[in-house]
């Protein structure tokens, strides 16, 4: 006679490979394989610590993301914030002041970045997807009119190794950051009412208005938080190379939306889990990382990616559709 206990355990695992995060651990799996079948190096500690060094700014912004994409909106603004934060860092610390109060300066851009989007998202009606749309021009142009396109450097060496030092062990204070804010935003999403909240705007902001919901504010507090992480992501990038220019973090916004809708996430709100988005990550940097190793361009790698965002808004809506489908067609 079988064992109860092992019987739920197996039908647990099997229920949970149905499941979208299911199939992400089985695509994960395959490129990992496809990795070690056709880079030897990729198993090399350096090549693991460079997987998430060089795209730590990105995998910060995506947890953020998650929270706005499920409260039905979007930012495409988070790429050019982050090169906002990051030029005016250079201006400011190669015109005499402290690094210090430069960081402290770059944290305010963040918070007034996300503030001017949240107002027009928020309390004018504007659609999230034009605000940030201008928002992206508009703070992209302003990092130009700071540096002029010119490479500026000279930072203090402190804050250099802060990009490309071990902060704990050989892991960088980026991915360090990362980590804490994954499983402090996993907890605020998924276990907390402010949580709670954002799936039901994500499902109905009317409805989640008329239950008491304060829509506003927590749309408000959503792109403000998006504008700081984004700024202090940009610190980090310019940390990590040393030197800014007025087109930095361009087009980031590319990998870090493709690894949120990947993740499960749904694209009309009110879906998605961060254990999705996680996964979603590793499933990006692995393909773009073994990409690299075999020499593969970034033009191609920009196209798989551009591939991914697509399936990823297209197969899920699919699958609704087909699930959809099935009780007429048992009734026909």
């Amino acid at each position: 006679m079988a064992n109860p206990s092992s019987m739920t355990t197996s039908t647990a695992v099997l229920n949970f490979f149905k499941t979208w995060e299911g199939l992400l651990v089985i695509i994960l799996a395959i490129t990992l394989f496809l990795n070690v079948m056709l880079a030897p190096q990729f198993l090399t500690l350096q090549n693991q610590i460079n997987l998430f060094q060089l795209s730590n700014e990105k995998i910060i912004v995506a947890l953020t993301m998650t929270f706005i994409i499920i409260s039905a909106e979007i930012d495409l603004s988070v790429a050019s914030v982050m090169g906002l934060s990051a030029c005016t860092f250079a201006y400011l610390v190669n015109g005499g002041m402290w690094a210090s109060y430069a960081i402290a300066l770059c944290l305010l851009v963040g918070v007034i970045t996300g503030a001017i989007n949240a107002f027009w998202i928020a309390y004018v009606g504007i659609p999230s997807l034009v605000v940030t749309l201008a928002s992206l021009i508009g703070f992209r142009g302003l990092a130009r009119v700071l540096l002029e396109d010119k490479g500026i450097g000279n930072f203090p060496e402190w804050f250099n190794s802060l990009g490309r030092d071990g902060f704990i062990g050989p892991f960088p204070l980026a991915f360090v950051t990362f980590v804490i804010l994954l499983v402090v935003l996993g907890i605020v999403l998924h276990r907390t009412g402010f949580g709670r909240q954002v799936f039901v705007i994500g499902n109905n902001a009317e409805v989640a208005r008329y239950s008491g919901v304060k829509v506003a504010r927590v749309r408000t507090i959503l792109f403000i938080m998006s504008g700081v992480v984004s700024a202090l992501a940009g610190l980090f990038y310019a940390a990590r190379l040393a030197s800014v220019r007025g087109d930095a973090a361009t087009g980031f916004e590319l990998d870090i939306i493709t690894m949120v809708l990947l993740g499960g996430v749904s694209i009309f709100g009110g879906k998605g889990s961060m254990l999705g988005v996680l996964l979603s990550i590793l499933i990006v940097l692995n393909l773009r990382n073994g990409m690299a190793l075999e020499n593969i361009t970034g033009h191609i790698q920009t196209a798989v990616i551009g591939i991914l965002l697509i399936s990823s808004v297209l197969i899920p809506n699919l699958v609704q559709t087909l699930q959809a489908s099935k009780p007429s067609a048992q009734k026909a």
